[in-house]
C-alpha cells in the first residue's frame, strides 16, 4: 500500500489494479491516485520551510511540508509505520536542509526527482558492496515514454530490474537512468497503465509506448445481491457517483439524479419542501399496479410508501409525502439504476418498473477524518400564472361589466405576493470515519431547515447514520457489517390541497383575490369578502397542520468466507416508520358568521418491515481464462401497515388552544375514531445468478427468481422470473486490441421477465365491512388472480474512443406487460363491491437511449467535460377491451369530469377532451366540435370527446458540463422533456371572464378570445391543453478550492449554487414539470397542473472541508 501526499494536503491511498483485487479475492489492494497538475520548478529544494514539532510521526511532518511547499511525496505505508518519531525546530530553512534533518537516523531515505520526493528503504539506495578490487562499470540509458496516442506520459516509475536504480519521467515523458550494465531490463509502472518490462541495450534513446489498463479504471457497480465491474455488465445499468449528482439543497435522493441518466424521468409533483416526486424508468407499463421503481438502500428493498399521514379529507395541506425523504443525500456513495429485465429480474415481482440501488458511504482505513458541509441560502418564486393588476382589473371591468362599480374597492394589492416570501434554507452535515484492516466505521449527522416560499410552510429534517464493517479471526474470514439510520422529518404544511375545491385552496384564493380589495380592513384586521371568496391570509391564519415522521432503518449482516472462492452472508433488516399528523381550523375565521365550525384531527401511521436474506456466493477461475461468479439465495420480506385517526368538528373558538388537544369538546355527533390494519404482505423468494467471463471477451449472465406472495390468489401464489444476457467485448479481440482510437467496444443482448405486485394487501380475498345496521362485502376474492408480468428485450452497445475521452452507450428496448392488474366495481346494491382481475391485452414500451460523455479539454490548467443523454419513447396499449377513464379534473364546471382514457391502440393516459373551436362572435360563448364534425355552441362538450394527444413525453434530454480552471470549477446541468401535452387546470380556474365580477382573472383575457361573454361557462376542453415542451436550467454551481488553512482545515471548498434557475417553455402555468394527482379509482394520471405548490428558485452559498 502507498500513500501519495498531494498538493492540497490530503492523503490518498493508492492500490494497484482494481480488477486484480476482485479476481485474486482481495489479495491485492486498491490504488486511488491524485495526480498533480502544477508546473515543475527547478528550485523546489530551495523553498523555505518553518517547522516546530516534538516527537511527532514522519507522516505528520511530511503533511506539514506539503502545506508549505509544492512538492509531492511517494511513500509506502510500511515505511511510515517503521519510521522513528521526529523532533525539529527550523525557521525559513531551505527544503533540502529540512529533508536532511528529518531523515537523519531514519530507516528510510529519499530520492528527489524535480518536485517529486520518493521515500525508499536505506538498503534500497545504498550501493551494493563489491569484492575487493572489483570495479562496477555503470552505463546510462535514456528515452521517452508515451501513450498509445503518442502523448508524453509524466511520472512513470522506471526501475532497473534486480537493482535499486530508479527514476521518474519528467513532464515531457523523458528519463535518464544509470544502469549497472547493458543490456538492462527496465520495469515501467504507472497507475492506470499496464506495467511492462523493456530491454535497454546500447541503442539509446528509447521510445516506449504504455497501454492504458482499462480494467484498473473500471468502476464497481452495485447489482442485485452483489457487485460487478462495469466492463463485465451484460444488462442496461446507469451508475452515478457523488460527482455526477445534482448540486444544492436536495431533500430526497431521487432529485439527485434528475436529468442525469437516460430513460429516467423524475418529476417534482410539488414545490413544497419534502414533497413527493414521480419517478419513471422507461415510461409507464402498468394501469393499476403502480409504475414507480423499486428502491433498495444498502441491500434493503423499501416498501415505496411514506408513513406521513393524510389529512383525512379535511381540506388541510397536501397528502403526498416522499418515501425517500428520510435519507441524507450527503450519506450516499452511489446510485445504480437497473433498467432492463436482465438486470432487474433477480428482484422478481418487484422489478418490473426498474430498480434504483442506493449505497451509502462507509468508513475507510486510516486515521479518523472529519468532513464538514454547510450551506445557507434563499428561495423565491420561480414563476406563476399572470393575473390582472388592479389597474388592468379596472380596465377589464370597464370593458366587460361597465355597470359593476361595486367590484372596484379602490385599493391595489397583490395577494400572491402576500402569501409568498423569500424563504431561508440552512443545511449542515458532519461525518467522522476511520478504522483499520479489522474494523472500519463511519458516523454522520445532518440537519436541514428549509422554509417554503408559502408563509407558514417549513421542513426540518434530522438524520444520523452509523455504519461499521468488522473482520474477525486471524484469517479475517469472519465479517460483520452493521448499519443504523435514524431520521425525523417535521413539517409545517400550508393549506394547499387539490381535493377541497378551487375555493378552499390557498393558491386559488390568492390568484382570484380581487386586486382592488385590501387584504386588511381599516382597523388592521384581515378583510372578509364572502364565504366563497376567501382572503388567503385568513386561510394561513386559520389552518394549522403539522406532520412528524420518525424513521429507523437498521441492518446487521454477518458473513463467513468458507474458502477463498466461497462466502456465506446473512442479512437481517428492520425498517420502522411512525407518522403523526395534527391539524386544526379555528372557528369563525374564514366565515365570521359561523362561529361554531372549528375542526381538528389526529392521524397516526405505523409501518414495520422485516427482511431476512441468505446468500451464498462463489467466484473462481474454473478453467483457463474462464471465470465463474455465482450467487444463490433465499429471502423473506414482510410489510405491515396500520393507522388510527380521531377527528371532530363543530368547535367554537377556544381562545388560541389547539382543538386536537381537546377533541372531546367537539359536538358528540361530529366526533369519530377510526383504525385500520392492512393484511400483512409477505414475500418469500428463492433466487440464483450465474455469470461467466471468458477471457474478458465473452460474457454471460443468467438469473432466476421464484417469488411467492400473500397478495395473490390461492391458485397463483408463486411465479418464476428468469433472465439471460450475453455480451461480446470486441475491444479485447485481437483485431481491435491494438487500435489507437478505440478504447472500449462491447455489444450487449438480454431478455428477462419481471413482475409487479404493487397493489393492496388482501385484494385477492373477501373483505366485509360491519356496522350496527348491516354487513357489506367491500371486496370480492379472486383465487385466480395472477401476477402482472413484463417481458423485456434489450440490445446495447458500449463504446469508448481516444482513451475513453469520448465514451457512451446506446440501447434499444422493448417491454411488453401482460395480465395487467385492475380493480373493478361490481354491479350490486349500493355500495358496490370491488374485484381485482387481470385484464386482457398488453402494454408496450419501446425506445432508444443514448448517453455520451466527452473530455473535451484536459491540460494542466483547464479541464472541460460534457455529458448528454437522450431517450426516445413510444408507449402503446393493445388488445384492451373497452376503455377506462382517469385524470379527475377540478374547478368550476369541472367536478367529476375525467380527462384521460386507457384505450386500445393508443398510449396510456391519453387525453380525451372536447375540441375547443373558439368563441362565437355573436353570442360570446364557446364553440366545440361534435363527433359528427359539426362546430357550434350547441355541441355538448361532455358528450363529444376526442383523442387529442398524450401526456407522455416522446423525448427526454439531459445535459451536463463542468469546466475547471486551476482551482475554479463551474458545473451546469439542464434537463427537458418534449412531445407531450399538459392540462392547465390552474388556468381553467382563473381564465374565464364569467368570474370577473369579484374575482380576478388571467392577463390573457386581453390577448385571447376577445368578445367572450361574462356568462360563458368553462368546460374541460382543448382550450386548456398546452404543449408541455421544456428545457430547464436545473442546476449551476461555481466552486473554488482554497485548499488547506493552517494545520487543522484541509481541502476547504466554497461554492455558489443555483437551483431551478430558468425554464425555456411555452407553457403558461406554474411549471411544465408538474404532476398534480388526478387518480381515479386507483388509476394514476399524468400531466395535470391544478393549483400546485409553486416551484421555487434557490440560491445557496456553501462550504465544505475536512479536519
Amino acid at each position: 500500500m502507498f500513500f501519495i501526499l498531494c498538493r492540497n494536503g490530503c492523503i490518498r491511498i493508492a492500490f494497484p489494479s482494481l480488477i486484480l483485487k476482485f479476481i485474486l479475492f482481495m489479495k491485492l489492494v486498491l490504488f486511488i491516485i491524485f495526480i498533480t497538475c502544477m508546473q515543475v520548478s527547478a528550485s523546489a529544494l530551495a523553498q523555505q520551510i518553518t517547522l516546530s514539532e516534538q516527537n511527532v510521526s514522519l507522516q505528520k511532518i511530511l503533511r506539514e511540508i506539503r502545506k508549505q511547499s509544492d512538492v509531492d511525496f511517494i511513500v509506502k505505508t510500511a515505511q511510515l509505520q517503521q519510521s522513528n518519531p521526529v523532533t525539529i525546530n527550523v525557521t525559513k530553512q531551505p527544503l533540502d536542509k529540512v529533508l536532511e534533518q528529518i531523515f537523519q537516523g531514519q530507516p528510510v531515505d529519499y530520492l528527489v526527482d524535480n518536485k517529486t520526493i520518493i521515500v525508499l528503504d536505506k538498503k534500497a539506495i545504498q550501493p551494493s558492496s563489491n569484492l575487493p578490487g572489483e570495479s562496477v562499470k555503470q552505463q546510462r540509458v535514456s528515452g521517452k515514454v508515451i501513450t498509445a496516442n503518442s502523448e508524453p506520459l509524466a511520472g512513470v516509475s522506471i526501475t532497473e530490474k534486480g537493482t535499486t536504480n530508479a527514476t521518474l519521467t519528467n513532464d515531457d515523458g523523458q528519463f535518464s537512468l544509470q544502469v549497472a550494465s547493458t543490456p538492462a531490463v527496465l520495469v515501467l509502472t504507472y497507475i492506470g497503465y499496464v506495467s511492462q518490462e523493456v530491454t535497454a541495450g546500447t541503442n539509446s534513446p528509447l521510445e516506449i509506448t504504455m497501454q492504458q489498463d482499462l480494467a484498473s479504471l473500471e468502476e464497481v457497480v452495485v447489482v442485485g445481491y452483489g457487485t460487478a465491474q462495469k466492463k463485465d455488465l451484460t444488462g442496461s445499468v446507469a451508475s452515478l457517483q457523488p460527482k455526477d449528482f445534482n448540486k444544492g439543497t436536495v431533500v430526497s435522493p431521487d432529485q439527485l439524479i434528475q436529468g442525469r441518466a437516460s430513460g429516467v424521468m423524475v418529476i417534482n409533483n410539488t414545490g413544497q419542501p419534502g414533497g413527493s416526486t414521480t419517478v419513471r424508468i422507461r415510461g409507464n407499463s402498468s394501469i393499476r399496479a403502480g409504475n414507480n421503481p423499486l428502491f433498495v438502500v444498502d441491500g434493503i428493498p423499501l416498501s415505496g410508501t411514506s408513513a406521513r399521514p393524510g389529512d383525512g379529507g379535511g381540506g388541510y395541506g397536501s397528502d403526498d409525502g416522499n418515501p425517500l425523504s428520510y435519507l441524507n443525500p450527503n450519506d450516499i456513495a452511489s446510485m445504480d439504476i437497473l433498467k432492463d429485465a436482465s438486470a432487474t429480474a433477480i428482484y422478481g415481482s418487484r422489478g418490473a418498473n426498474g430498480v434504483i440501488i442506493i449505497t451509502t458511504k462507509r468508513g475507510q482505513s486510516g486515521t479518523p477524518t472529519m468532513n464538514v458541509m454547510a450551506s445557507t441560502g434563499f428561495s423565491n418564486l420561480l414563476n406563476r400564472p399572470q393575473v390582472l393588476s388592479a389597474e388592468q382589473f379596472r380596465q377589464a371591468l370597464a370593458f366587460y361589466t361597465p355597470d359593476d362599480e361595486a367590484a372596484d374597492h379602490g385599493g391595489s394589492v397583490n395577494a400572491f405576493d402576500a402569501i409568498t416570501r423569500t424563504a431561508i434554507t440552512q443545511n449542515y452535515a458532519l461525518d467522522v470515519s476511520g478504522g483499520n484492516e479489522s474494523a472500519k466505521y463511519r458516523l454522520s449527522a445532518g440537519y436541514l431547515n428549509q422554509n417554503g416560499i408559502i408563509e407558514t410552510d417549513r421542513l426540518r429534517k434530522f438524520t444520523t447514520n452509523l455504519s461499521g464493517n468488522f473482520k474477525f479471526l486471524e484469517s479475517k474470514k469472519l465479517g460483520l457489517d452493521i448499519n443504523i439510520l435514524a431520521a425525523q422529518n417535521s413539517e409545517n404544511i400550508a393549506p394547499i390541497n387539490v381535493g377541497v375545491g378551487f375555493e378552499g385552496n390557498i393558491i386559488s384564493q390568492a390568484l382570484q383575490w380581487n386586486p382592488t380589495l385590501p387584504l386588511h380592513d381599516n382597523e388592521g384586521e384581515l378583510a372578509y369578502q364572502s364565504p366563497t371568496l376567501i382572503n388567503p391570509l385568513t386561510s394561513l391564519a386559520a389552518y394549522k397542520d403539522r406532520s412528524t415522521v420518525n424513521t429507523l432503518l437498521t441492518s446487521i449482516s454477518p458473513s463467513y468466507k468458507i474458502t477463498d472462492e466461497l462466502e456465506y452472508r446473512l442479512m437481517y433488516s428492520l425498517t420502522s416508520q411512525t407518522g403523526r399528523r395534527t391539524g386544526r381550523y379555528i372557528a369563525g375565521m374564514i366565515n365570521p358568521n359561523n362561529i361554531n365550525n372549528g375542526s381538528a384531527y389526529i392521524h397516526n401511521n405505523t409501518e414495520m418491515n422485516h427482511q431476512l436474506t441468505h446468500t451464498l456466493s462463489f467466484n473462481k477461475e474454473i478453467a483457463t481464462s474462464l471465470n465463474l461468479n455465482a450467487v444463490v439465495g433465499y429471502e423473506y420480506l414482510s410489510f405491515d401497515t396500520r393507522w388510527n385517526a380521531e377527528s371532530g368538528s363543530g368547535f367554537s373558538n377556544l381562545g388560541g388552544l389547539d382543538y386536537y388537544d381537546y377533541l372531546d369538546y367537539a359536538i358528540a355527533s361530529n366526533r369519530s375514531v377510526d383504525s385500520y390494519r392492512s393484511p400483512t404482505n409477505e414475500l418469500q423468494s428463492f433466487f440464483a445468478r450465474v455469470s461467466l467471463n471468458f477471457a474478458d471477451r465473452y460474457l454471460f449472465t443468467g438469473t432466476i427468481r421464484r417469488d411467492g406472495s400473500t397478495k395473490f390468489g390461492e391458485n397463483n401464489k408463486y411465479a418464476n422470473f428468469p433472465s439471460i444476457a450475453f455480451a461480446w467485448n470486441l475491444y479485447n479481440e485481437s483485431f481491435l486490441r491494438d487500435s489507437e482510437h478505440i478504447s472500449n467496444l462491447k455489444l450487449r443482448l438480454g431478455w428477462g421477465m419481471t413482475g409487479n405486485q404493487e397493489f393492496p394487501s388482501g385484494a385477492s380475498k373477501d373483505r366485509f365491512v360491519f356496522s350496527a345496521q348491516s354487513i357489506t362485502q367491500a371486496n370480492f376474492g379472486n383465487p385466480d388472480l395472477r401476477w402482472e408480468s413484463s417481458s423485456t428485450i434489450n440490445a446495447g452497445l458500449d463504446f469508448g474512443f481516444f482513451r475513453n475521452r469520448l465514451s457512451g452507450s446506446i440501447d434499444y428496448f422493448r417491454k411488453t406487460t401482460t395480465d395487467a392488474l385492475f380493480e373493478q366495481t361490481l354491479a350490486q346494491p349500493a355500495p358496490g363491491g370491488r374485484l381485482w382481475v387481470n385484464l386482457d391485452g398488453e402494454i408496450i414500451n419501446e425506445g432508444v437511449e443514448l448517453a455520451l460523455n466527452g473530455n473535451i479539454v484536459q491540460n494542466d490548467n483547464w479541464n472541460w467535460n460534457i455529458g448528454a443523454n437522450a431517450t426516445f419513447l413510444k408507449n402503446n396499449v393493445n388488445g384492451l377491451l373497452g376503455y377506462y377513464e382517469t385524470a379527475a379534473l377540478r374547478g368550476q364546471g369541472f367536478s367529476g369530469v375525467l380527462g384521460q382514457r386507457m384505450v386500445s391502440g393508443q398510449p396510456l393516459n391519453v387525453w380525451y377532451l372536447a375540441i375547443f373551436e373558439g368563441i362565437d362572435p355573436e353570442t360570446g360563448t364557446s364553440m366545440y366540435r361534435g363527433l359528427d364534425g359539426t362546430i357550434g355552441t350547441s355541441v355538448d362538450p361532455a358528450l363529444n370527446k376526442f383523442y387529442v394527444n398524450s401526456p407522455n413525453p416522446d423525448y427526454l434530454l439531459g445535459i451536463s458540463t463542468d469546466v475547471a480552471y486551476k482551482r475554479f470549477t463551474l458545473t451546469v446541468n439542464m434537463h427537458g422533456a418534449f412531445g407531450h401535452y399538459l392540462f392547465n387546470n390552474t388556468m381553467a380556474t382563473v381564465l374565464g371572464v364569467n368570474n370577473l365580477s369579484n374575482r380576478n382573472i388571467s392577463e390573457e383575457v386581453f390577448d385571447t378570445q376577445a368578445g367572450e361573454s361574462t356568462s360563458n361557462s368553462a368546460a374541460p376542453s382543448t382550450r386548456y391543453l398546452e404543449k408541455g415542451d421544456f428545457l430547464k436550467l436545473s442546476n449551476a454551481s461555481l466552486s473554488y478550492n482554497i485548499g488547506n488553512i493552517g494545520k487543522a482545515i484541509r481541502n476547504l471548498n466554497i461554492s455558489i449554487t443555483g437551483q431551478n434557475l430558468l425554464v425555456f417553455t411555452g407553457y403558461t402555468g406554474f411549471d411544465p414539470e408538474v404532476n398534480t394527482d388526478g387518480t381515479q379509482d386507483g388509476i394514476p394520471s399524468l400531466g395535470i397542473e391544478y393549483l400546485p405548490y409553486p416551484p421555487a428558485r434557490t440560491f445557496l452559498l456553501g462550504l465544505n472541508f475536512s479536519l
